[in-house]
């Protein structure tokens, strides 16, 4: 008999995970009755009643599991590192708050079985805010443009994952991982079910413009020398543009010596101006070594505090 695994990120998802463990657990039942499975959710240090809601769900069914960290580690450090903890043939990925909808695992499991080892979700229409979505819109696009491997637009994780995937994302000794990059990269052969994204069944969103700040910029840094190269041409063109200005300005001032008073105005303006240039690229600079720096200190993905219902081995 195949197994399925099912994992599940959370943080502050009292109000989700109950109703979300019945709505699996009743479509494995249902439509999926021939599968073994097993439900694993890692949570990222919750702060409300989750991990108490957890405990009782995993007592509740021996194939409910869950791993709690010792902190928040992050929202690709914590299911990434889940994945590699599961054990089934295959691994479906999904989020705690129904925006990635129980009721798809049936046709992602049957796009499974036709032989295709990755099969994500790609969200065509989507009922969260217009704004955020057409700026996730423009964000996917200019990825495309700076990136070396093409970025998956609004694909957000949600997918099935063979164990042959799994097994190459274990291989990955990256402590900064970028999942999504990883799917474009490791799986060009991929099969993709499109859905429409509901609205989050209940509480709020745990991401701000800081997180997502985060994970584009984590994205952008590590698939993209498109932003130093950047860098490099404007400085070397902004050097000679000011070069030639500054010939022109030397010429006019000698030939018009008798009646040149250009005044101060123009070099402030100047020095403002590739001042600001020069404050913008030692931040995407900034932004590069901050990602090394992540890298090389060789800390884990993730501290576990504790495991629940999982075997010894």
């Amino acid at each position: 008999m195949k197994k399925i695994s099912i994992l599940v990120a959370c943080f502050n998802e009292e109000e989700n995970v109950r109703p979300l463990t019945y709505a699996i657990v009743d479509v494995m039942n249902k439509s999926l009755s021939s599968y073994d499975y097993e439900l694993v959710y890692i949570d990222n240090h919750s702060t409300d009643s989750t991990r108490q809601i957890l405990r009782e769900l995993c007592a509740e069914n021996p194939k409910v599991k869950a791993i709690f960290n010792a902190a928040n580690f992050g929202q690709e450090n914590s299911p990434f590192y889940g994945l590699q903890q599961t054990t089934g043939d295959c691994v479906l990925k999904m989020c705690a708050d129904f925006q990635d909808p129980p009721e798809l695992i049936p046709e992602f499991v049957k796009a499974w079985e036709e032989g295709n080892k990755v099969v994500i979700g790609i969200k065509n229409k989507s009922n969260e805010n217009p704004l955020m979505y057409a700026v996730r819109t423009t964000y996917y696009k200019l990825f495309s443009k700076l990136a070396n491997v093409e970025h998956i637009a609004h694909f957000t994780g949600l997918g099935l994952y063979d164990k042959t995937f799994i097994d190459i994302l274990r291989q990955v000794n990256d402590p900064v991982p970028y999942f999504r990059g990883m799917v474009a990269e490791y799986a060009k052969e991929r099969k993709e079910i499109y859905y429409t994204q509901p609205k989050r069944a209940a509480g709020k969103t745990h991401n701000n413009f800081f997180s997502l700040y985060d994970l584009g910029i984590t994205g952008l840094t590590t698939y993209s020398k498109a932003l130093m190269r950047l860098a490099t041409f404007v400085g070397v063109m902004c050097a000679l543009f000011s070069f030639l200005i500054a010939i022109g300005y030397f010429v006019y001032k000698v030939t018009h010596w008798y009646t040149f008073s250009a005044g101060s105005a123009p070099m402030v303006i100047g020095m403002f101006l590739l001042g600001g240039i020069q404050l913008i690229f030692i931040g995407i600079l900034g932004e590069y070594i901050l990602t090394i720096n992540s890298r090389v200190k060789g800390r884990p993905l993730v501290v576990e505090e504790e495991r629940i219902n999982f075997d010894e081995k």
